[in-house]
């Protein structure tokens, strides 16, 4: 990667909007980006428009915060949940269509091209791609923390209290496959050769499951509780947040028990908040609480600084497919998106 400073002030752009970001994600086309917030706006980012901020639309999808956000079924669009009990559908050019509405928040969301999975309380529903139709009901001991589909479709597991439940999104009778651990489990993310799941605990340290044999990991040693996880695209690392540099545990060779994590991209006094590896290549991106936003290079240790500092605590960040452009944003209400198809 070459080496240069505050790369989004030339290849990218950024907006200020006033309003706290709590998710982001990108469409499958790679073509759009949406960022929810605690507002219940969705702002949506063309990537035909990266480096134009007055082409970001504002959308009005929900009443009270976005809770959750995800990748539409379909090529293009999102689905989102809310403080307001609705499951919505926002397409690329700002068109809201509600999917459900209920009595208690939507408060996790997850997609493959053939389901959609959300959560209300104890409780996971599965609809097919329109999403008009539910397939299954789920329910779990407590109120469901985090959804993630394994990289095929076929499982689902959702965290909750004491540990995670695994189903076969497919069965015609569902059983579900109990992964126990005491204590407070707040999310999850599932090796991409689905060889182990991982959750961040409410203590300052993750739980694993070796789907194999459901043998236990315990990865520890945090300042500060995980809030982001993200595996390689080979699974080969785990990286997480909760300290003042990216912590990388290892997922070869026996690992990750008995083995120390790796460290990179070390702001001394900062923590990260955000992680997200790319979809293509040996790097991961970081956000910080300061607002820092850094790519860091596994095997050569090289950092690249997207932008420094001075934009609050990042709390999302989102490659696209091909990794070629990211979008971030903050909690002080600041959106940005950077074309990194020339800088790696």
């Amino acid at each position: 990667m070459s080496e240069m400073t505050e790369l989004l002030a030339t290849r990218g752009a950024e907006k200020t909007i006033g309003s706290p970001v709590t998710a982001v994600a990108c469409a499958r086309d790679g073509q759009s980006f949406a960022l929810g917030t605690v507002e219940g706006e969705i702002f949506l980012i063309p990537v035909a428009g990266l480096k134009l901020p007055e082409t970001w639309q504002r959308v009005e999808a929900h009443d009270g915060a976005v809770l959750c956000l995800a990748p539409d079924t379909g090529k293009t669009g999102f689905v989102s949940g809310g403080e307001d009990s609705r499951l919505c559908r926002t397409l690329p050019d700002g068109t809201v269509t509600e999917l459900h509405k209920g009595r208690r928040w939507v408060e996790c969301v997850s997609t493959t091209p053939e389901h959609i999975a959300f959560s209300i309380g104890k409780q996971l529903e599965i609809r097919n791609a329109p999403g008009d139709t539910t397939l299954k009901t789920l329910e779990h001991p407590s109120t469901v923390t985090g959804i993630v589909f394994d990289a095929k479709g076929k499982r689902v597991a959702a965290s909750h209290y004491n540990g995670v439940s695994m189903w076969f999104v497919g069965a015609k009778v569902d059983t579900v496959r109990p992964l126990e651990w005491k204590g407070s489990h707040t999310t999850l993310a599932i090796h991409p050769a689905g060889e182990a799941l991982v959750t961040a605990m409410q203590e300052n340290d993750l739980h694993g499951w070796r789907l194999s044999d459901s043998h236990n990991m315990r990865m520890s040693g945090y300042p500060k509780r995980v809030t982001s996880l993200s595996f390689t695209r080979n699974g080969r690392w785990l990286a997480t947040s909760g300290a003042d540099a990216i912590v990388l545990w290892p997922f070869f060779g026996g690992g990750p028990m008995g083995k120390p994590p790796t460290e990179l991209a070390r702001l001394p006094g900062v923590f990260c908040s955000a992680v997200a590896a790319h979809p293509k290549n040996d790097i991961i991106a970081a956000g910080f609480e300061d607002g820092s936003v850094l790519l860091a290079e596994l095997g050569s240790e090289r950092v690249l600084p997207i932008c420094l500092g001075k934009r609050g605590k990042v709390t999302g960040l989102a490659f696209s497919p091909l990794g070629g452009v990211m979008v971030f944003g903050t909690d002080d209400g600041v959106i940005a998106a950077i074309d990194l198809s020339s800088a790696s």
